[in-house]
């Protein structure tokens, strides 16, 4: 359907968080989907995107993934066009349920927040919505494809969850520069502190993954020998450690929430 008026998903957007959703949900065989997007680049190889809305047609599920303060403007043509069998998914940061609601009365409304890692099919999902099981079950159909999903209790959470989960590749990606620039003042050349900073999260991080059953804090207590060097290592940072993620996380949850 070249116009992608019977196309059961619309997605709106395709930016870096709406090409990697795309891209999860294609290689998962979900849609087909409309991508709806004037300036959409980096399109995966044989998907064309609309300029705006079809015209006609209504589909089962609308994605919404402009940037906020443009969010309003791209949807106004499909206002009084989408009824109670419609979900709609924001994953647009600071835009509420009420308000997408007021636009699309009837509709169901989930929001979501992933993360970056959904381009690998890794990300964190937070979910929120008022609208039933029924609607829960099909945004998770979306999501799982990206990666883990949790359902928020409070829409006020998703300030916390920005914080974390969705800067929170940012903080990791930081942490490995300032693992490898430590290693490099210990003595190591540039490229091999980088090559070994890099490898020692990835293998770290797949480890927890694997192990599910054990907590983070058994994991680090199985490699902290009493009186060994990780125990050394640790002395000096676990006490700076949580007060200082406490400020971080707390000052993006400010921000999120000034935006908001």
């Amino acid at each position: 359907m070249t116009d992608g008026a019977g196309a059961p998903i619309w997605l709106i957007g395709c930016g870096n968080m709406g090409g990697a959703l795309l891209r999860r949900w294609l290689d998962e065989g979900l849609g087909p989907v409309a991508v709806i997007d004037p300036a959409a680049r980096n399109l995966p190889d044989g998907v064309e995107a609309l300029p705006r809305p079809p015209a006609t047609g209504k589909p089962d599920i609308v994605v919404l993934a402009v940037k906020p303060q443009a969010w309003a403007q791209a949807v106004l043509p499909l206002a009084g066009r989408l009824g109670p069998l419609t979900l709609v998914i924001s994953v647009m940061a600071g835009v509420k349920t009420e308000d997408l609601a007021r636009l699309f009365p009837g509709a169901g409304i989930v929001r979501a927040m992933p993360n970056t890692p959904a381009a690998v099919g890794q990300g964190a999902t937070a979910l929120f919505t008022r609208d039933g099981d029924i609607v829960q079950g099909a945004a998770e159909a979306l999501f799982q494809p990206v990666g883990q999903t949790v359902w928020l209790t409070e829409e006020d959470q998703f300030d916390a969850v920005t914080a974390l989960s969705g800067s929170g590749p940012a903080y990791v990606f930081h942490f490995i520069e300032a693992l490898a620039a430590a290693g490099e003042a210990a003595g190591l050349a540039p490229a091999m502190a980088m090559r070994l900073a890099r490898q020692t999260l990835i293998g770290a991080a797949a480890l927890a993954a694997q192990d599910g059953a054990s907590s983070a804090a058994t994991l680090r207590e199985r490699v902290t020998s009493p009186g060994g060097t990780t125990a050394a290592g640790l002395s000096v940072l676990m006490p700076a450690l949580t007060p200082l993620l406490e400020r971080v996380v707390a000052a993006a949850a400010a921000r999120s929430r000034e935006l908001g």
